[in-house]
Parts: C-alpha cells; structure tokens; sequence
C-alpha cells in the first residue's frame, strides 16, 4: 500500500492547501463608505442624485412657485433652446476643436431668418431649411480656415463669431423683427404643447437621440472621440482627421443655427443678440456634462443631465431670491470654473497613468 504523504515546502516542511489558504493575504474589502459610493456610483450620477435633492429642496421650500406643473414646463421648456446649442458644443469639444461662434451663429441665424420670413420671398418651411443650410455653410468655412489654413480653433471661431456679429446687425439693422405677418403655424411650431410636454423639449430630445446614435454607435462617433483623445494618433491609424473635423464642424454649426430657429419660433420675433446669453451656459453645461454618466468623455445623456441640473438650480435661487439679477451669471460661471478644473484634473491623471 501508498501511504499518501503531504506536500513539502521547499525548506522540507509539510504543508497543505488549507495551510497555504490560511496564509494567503486576503483581499482586502472596501469600507463601508467606498462601498455604498461603489453601488451608487456617484462618480457617474452624482448629477442625476443632486438634481433630484434640488427639486425636493426647492419644492419644500417653494412650494407654491417652484412646485408647481407650470414652472415644471418653463424650466423643461427654456433649457430646451439652449440644450440644441449644449450638444453642438458638445460635439465640437468631442471632436477636439473649441468652437466659440456657435452662439454668434446662433444671433445670425435669428436675424436671417426673421429677415426671409418678413421680405416674403419664401414660405417658412423653406426659410428655416434655407437657414440651417447657411448655419452648416459657416462651419465649413471654419473647417477650412482650422483645417487647411491650420489656425487655431479658438482664434478662428473668435473672429469668425466677430464677422457673424457684423452681418447680424447688417441684416436686421440692429433691431428686432416683429413676425406679425408669418401666420400662426409658424409661432405655433415654436410654442404649441404635445400633450403636457413643450415642443421644444421634443426637438431637444430628437436632437439628443440622433447626436447620442451618431457618437455610441456609428464609424463616425467613434473618430470623433478618436480624434478629440488624441488627433495623432488618431491620424496614425487611418483616421482621416481633417475631414472628420470638418463634417463636425458642420454639423454642430447647423444644430447652432437650428437652436435660433427654435429660440425664434417660440418668441414670434427675431430679436437681435438673440444667442449672446447662452453661450456661457452652453459651455457649462457642457463641462460639466463630462463629468456624468461617461466622466471623461464629452457625451450626450451626460450633457443633458448637467443642462437641467443647471437649469433647476438656477430656477430655484432665481424664484428665491428674485431681487438678485447677477444669480445666474454666478451659478453659471462657477459651475463651468468647477467642471473645467474636475476635467483638467482628470486628463493629467489619465496622462500620468493615476
């Protein structure tokens, strides 16, 4: 008969498996914090929790103006204009160019069309297709003075949103134009409810769905998140960068000059500067929305949590404190101070390899 016999240690000694078991460092738990912060997953949707606290918040402390089914839609309905333009910065900053003139092609676009609709030329179907085109044409000159002139995005969307100024004011002569002649089916486009939810949030969420498709799950979005990580690399493996920007330059510009057809169809005017105020928000909201749901990464579903987030804080302190006008411009510009720096910090960490 064998007489089994129990494995040695190099040093002669038996050991068994349950002895080595028993030694092995164990792996060590994360702590009852880091735990309840991994099942939350606040890195991702911490936007989501502090929109919803606001809401509680402001609902008990305001209950009979923030609270209320009405200021529910002029909150989703406002933020809805300037969440066209948040994705059009969105996908500029995906694409790696920072691009400045989409709100001066938003006031361009404003006075353009309220300049077609009032001259008679053109039915308003035709007007704001007409529009957007001349919106997507002036992101292909920034395409090609970016791309094959080789000036810097920020330099060539500051001048260029300087030019759009000067022909928004040549254009509408540096005064609003009154639509009372368009008719009502163009006002009503702008203004009309489905069902409890404002058209113009169905335009931001049509708009959403089509940009998040396009970035998640197409050829295109992939080169446009290739280029905007790093655009050599990118142009090492293939990647045909210059068109790639271009198109997206195009595409965000059209979706600049669709946010003034909107902001445009819902006032019944075009009112000259129109696109000036949002771009601060714009840019915010955008920062910030690369913080949620994909941090890192400039993304649509993060983009429009953060717009909202915005929008419900400002809202609030507004209704608050409404003898304070500089609320907005405060919330406003920290929130893009903060976003930017949580951003800045997170690439040297991704270079440095933390």
């Amino acid at each position: 008969m064998t007489s089994k016999t129990s494995p040695r240690s190099p040093n002669g000694e038996p050991t068994d498996m349950t002895t080595s078991m028993r030694d092995a460092p164990s792996e060590q738990k994360p702590s009852g914090p880091a735990r309840i912060t991994g099942l939350l997953r606040l890195d991702s949707f911490s936007g989501l929790y502090l929109a919803a606290i606001l809401v509680v918040f402001f609902s008990v402390l305001l209950p009979q103006t923030f609270a209320t089914s009405s200021n529910i839609r002029v909150i989703a309905g406002s933020a809805a204009i300037g969440g066209i333009l948040t994705l059009a910065v969105a996908v500029s900053m995906a694409a790696g160019t920072f691009d400045i003139s989409l709100a001066a092609n938003m006031t361009f676009s404003v006075c353009l069309l309220g300049k077609l609709l009032t001259s008679g030329a053109l039915p308003w179907i035709p007007a704001v297709v007409l529009t957007i085109a001349v919106g997507a044409a002036i992101g292909a000159v920034n395409a090609v003075i970016i791309t094959r002139l080789g000036v810097e995005p920020i330099i060539a969307t500051l001048g260029m949103s300087s030019v759009l100024a000067a022909l928004a004011f040549w254009v509408a002569d540096g005064q609003t134009i009154l639509l009372d002649g368009v008719g009502t089916s163009f006002t009503d486009a702008g203004q009309s409810m489905i069902g409890t939810v404002p058209i113009t949030v169905v335009y931001l969420a049509i708009v959403s769905i089509g940009l998040w498709y396009m970035l998640e799950h197409t050829p295109f979005g992939r080169y446009i998140y290739a280029i905007g990580s790093n655009r050599q690399a990118a142009k090492l493996a293939g990647i045909r960068v210059d068109r790639v920007q271009a198109t997206s330059l195009m595409i965000t510009s059209a979706l600049a000059a669709l946010a003034g057809v909107v902001l445009t169809m819902q006032l019944g005017a075009a009112s000259f500067g129109a696109g000036a105020p949002y771009l601060l928000p714009a840019f915010a909201a955008t920062f910030l929305g690369s913080t949620q749901i994909r941090p890192g990464r400039f993304n649509v579903v993060g983009t429009i949590v953060a717009l909202y987030l915005l929008a419900i804080s400002v809202k609030g302190l507004q209704l608050q404190y409404p003898d304070l006008p500089w609320i907005k411009d405060l919330v406003e510009g920290s929130v893009l101070l903060v976003a930017v720096s949580i951003t800045a910090r997170a690439v040297r960490n991704r270079r440095s390899g933390r």
